[in-house]
Formats: structure tokens, sequence, C-alpha cells
């Protein structure tokens, strides 16, 4: 199964560190960060899970939950938790799916035949409360994952869920945005925009961030 963005993602049920989970159950009304694990005991990725541990008060500010996910079982999994914790300097405070059977990694198509040993690749699903898949980036096994830059695309996308404008290159919370193409009438540029703007040029206008 291929996903693209705006497509609404399968549900599944699958036992993690935390128990059984229904993924839409446990998902909720919130957003969701799924990302995916080669294997167990790997270096670059347990930096990672320490670092999405750290960054929990961040995610929860957006409402946001985080999941990883690893083809090896659960019992391999807790192990993994342990040299997490002690190496990162961190509690584990998310659930870690098992996929042996590799059940979610088909449906996530998180397998990619020409990727090394055949496993899952290191790939990030942000998926919002509509269970709407709204960015994928898949990373190589050598470059470890800017969890920075997911919480900015995060916030890029709920700023601009709400209003009519777009994020430029580089942007970040409080910076100027565009304006979007479609709003052309004058009235209603005011009425929405009553901080101004700037035209660059007709089809590029810069306002000042809208909920700040």
């Amino acid at each position: 199964m291929t996903l693209r963005l705006g497509d609404t993602v399968p549900n599944f049920t699958q036992a993690s560190t935390e128990g059984e989970i229904n993924f839409y159950d446990w998902a909720g009304d919130s957003w969701v960060v799924l990302f995916s694990h080669p294997a167990d005991f790997t270096p670059v990725c347990t930096t990672e899970l320490g670092m999405v541990a750290k960054l929990k008060g961040e995610f929860e500010q957006r409402g946001v939950k985080t999941i990883a996910l690893s083809v090896d079982d659960v019992d391999s999994h807790n192990g993994w938790v342990k040299d997490i914790e002690e190496t990162q300097k961190t509690s584990l405070n998310y659930p870690i799916l098992a996929d042996p059977d590799k059940k979610v990694s088909d449906l996530y198509d998180m397998i990619h035949p020409n990727a090394n040993n055949n496993l899952t690749v290191r790939s990030v699903f942000v998926i919002d409360p509509q269970k709407k898949l709204r960015l994928t980036i898949t990373y190589p096994a050598s470059t470890g994952r800017n969890f920075d830059e997911i919480l900015r695309v995060i916030d890029s996308l709920q700023l601009t869920d709400n209003h009519q404008v777009a994020t430029p290159v580089n942007w970040k919370d409080g910076d100027d945005c565009v304006i979007v193409p479609s709003i052309k009438d004058p009235a209603e540029l005011k009425e929405k925009f009553p901080k101004g703007y700037e035209e660059v040029k007709p089809y590029l206008r810069m306002t000042p961030q809208p909920n700040k």
C-alpha cells in the first residue's frame, strides 16, 4: 500500500511496550508522529528515541502524541528501552510498537525493496486528528532525524489549517507568513489581516503571523 499526503492512514492493532494498542483509539483526537526503526539496539535510533522522550513537553503543547515502531518483539523492545534510558539520560515516555510480522510496516509502506536488509526504512509520518497523512519523510540509516524540523512542520500545518496563509522558506513560529494567492479582494485582505501586509509582488504578500 502506498500512502500519499491527504490519504486516511490505515488502522491497526498491535502489541507495544505499553500493551496492545488500537491505533485509532490510542490516537483519539490528537495529532500523531509515528516514526519507524529498522531494528532494536541500533545506535542512531537509540539517540532519536531518547530525543523524542526529552521533547515530550514540546509535542504535548501542540496536541501531539508520539509512537515509535521497530520490527522486533516487545521483549526485545523492553531490553532496548533500558539502554535508551541509560545512554540518553531520560525516561521513555511513549510506546514502541512491536512489528515482527511486519503488518504495520507493510500497511505504511515502510519496507522498501532496495533498502539495505529489506527492513523498515527510517520514516516519519505526521498524522492529523482526522487520521489524514500530512507529512512523510524518509531518512537513510546513516542520518539521524531532526525532530526540531518535525516540530517546525507541525507548527506550520496547525497554523495554515486555521489561517489563510502559507509559511515561506526556513519559516519558524513567530516569523512572517505568506498570504495565500486566492485572496485578492482588498476588503477581505483588510478584514483577515488587520496587522497589514507587504506586497513584494502581486503574488507574494507577507504578513505578520496571524495568531501571534
